[in-house]
């Protein structure tokens, strides 16, 4: 690399990278941006089977920012985006209920809605002594002993791998509902009149999330794809990558996993590194299946909480958009809980059956094939260690001019849009660095 090449570097091309880049080429900043993978967009790409679309599970545009509503709206023509009203639901004791359960009891059996509403009122007017320990504790301090029984407990036990008792509660404040009493009770009486959570309503492309991520890259800077740095010099500030060559950089932007760009640097102090081997993360294992018939539900998003189920979650893309499968058909996602890899000839039929049971398909045959999926980095991991590790390395990664985004970078839990937001905060910090 020559002296007067880029010396700004964005290492990952999701959404978080090319928010950066994008941002970064409209204020014409010099930079690179890399990914390691044979494709730019992250975990927002969409494939393509015989007609059959799926992106990386569910992955949707939940947008409050004006300005990133904006941009977003205009990258894909007039008519790519769909708007949704959110359908999605929970599915125990045999029957559906309305997402969120701890305010939607209604249909439940009678014992089970009486545990419920019992159970929150008790927790409403008693205070706890010390404030939640853990998500569990938290989860009986908002919720009561029925709800969090029924549904809180087991199902983030299932959805994160570990039970609710070893993660905190800091995770939570944006994406679990906490309904008023009156709320509770008008879910237990079918009564209710508004809707609760942060994704009520998003954006869709038609054509799968893909197609939104192609859209941002065309924006961005070319991505040098099959591309990344076999090690970093904090000191020197320099990227060396697999042919021996080494790159400086003045600011380096990255949205790899954090304990993935720590393992990166030749020169971390140990302390650094101890506090990256300290961060954990659930995998997981999903399938995408193709139907020979039209989903049976007309819900996006199922919730599953009940350990007689091998998935915790069923969605259903072409639910999303009916371009993602072809006419007359439909397409889903099962996310599953082991985290083990699936052995599909076994599994398959089970998890048939369940969607026999939950009236998304009528028989077995409906599946025309089902694809095992994995996600390395599904879920981030929020135990005891979690927010010290992640501030000593950052403050350690603000001080040798890098700056760490997206999901994985920030090693957070949040949405599509903080990934393009913290890749626009990112370039901004850069441009008002620049000369």
């Amino acid at each position: 690399m020559t002296d007067d090449a880029p010396r700004v570097v964005i290492l990952g091309a999701g959404l978080a990278g090319l928010s950066a880049s994008l941002h970064l080429r409209r204020a014409g900043v010099a930079h690179r941006i890399v990914e390691r993978a044979a494709h730019p967009g992250g975990l927002a790409t969409t494939t393509e089977e015989i007609g059959y679309r799926f992106d990386h599970t569910g992955h949707l545009l939940h947008l409050r920012d004006p300005a990133m509503r904006e941009l977003a709206l205009s990258l894909l023509p007039t008519g790519s985006f769909l708007e949704i009203d959110r359908k999605s639901v929970v599915y125990s004791h045999g029957v559906y209920t309305r997402y969120p359960f701890q305010a939607n009891t209604f249909g439940l059996p009678p014992e089970v809605i009486y545990e419920c509403v019992l159970g929150f009122v008790k927790a409403s007017s008693t205070k706890p002594e010390t404030p939640p320990r853990n998500f569990e504790e938290f989860c009986l301090a908002h919720f009561g002993e029925g709800i969090s029984r029924h549904f809180m407990i087991p199902y983030n036990s299932r959805l994160w791998g570990v039970h609710p008792r070893d993660i905190t509660a800091e995770w939570c404040a944006r994406f679990v509902p906490l309904p008023k009493l009156e709320d509770v009770i008008a879910g237990a009486v079918d009564h209710t009149t508004r809707e609760l959570g942060y994704n009520t309503r998003f954006l869709y492309p038609r054509l799968g999330m893909g197609a939104f991520a192609e859209a941002l890259a065309e924006r961005a800077l070319p991505v040098e794809t099959s591309t990344a740095p076999k090690a970093i010099s904090t000191r020197a500030r320099t990227l060396t990558w697999e042919d021996g060559s080494a790159t400086p950089y003045s600011e380096l932007i990255s949205s790899i996993p954090l304990p993935r760009l720590v393992e990166l640097f030749d020169d971390a102090p140990s302390e650094v590194v101890s506090a990256a081997k300290s961060l954990r993360a659930t995998s997981l294992y999903y399938l995408d299946v193709a139907l020979n018939t039209p989903a049976g539900k007309p819900y996006h998003w199922v919730y599953v909480p009940e350990a007689k189920y091998p998935f915790y979650r069923v969605g259903c893309y072409s639910n999303f958009s009916a371009a993602m499968a072809p006419p007359g058909k439909g397409s889903l996602y099962i996310e599953l809980v082991d985290r083990s890899p699936p052995d599909l000839p076994r599994l398959l039929p089970v998890v048939a059956d369940a969607l026999v049971e939950m009236g998304w398909i009528r028989a077995r045959e409906a599946i025309r094939f089902a694809r095992a999926r994995f996600i390395e980095h599904a879920y981030v991991i929020f135990d005891d260690a979690h927010t010290p590790s992640v501030e000593l390395i950052h403050d350690f990664l603000s001080k040798v001019g890098i700056t760490s985004v997206g999901r994985y970078g920030v090693w957070g839990y949040s949405s599509m849009e903080d990934a393009l937001i913290g890749g626009r905060t990112a370039a901004a910090k850069v441009i008002g660095q620049a000369p």
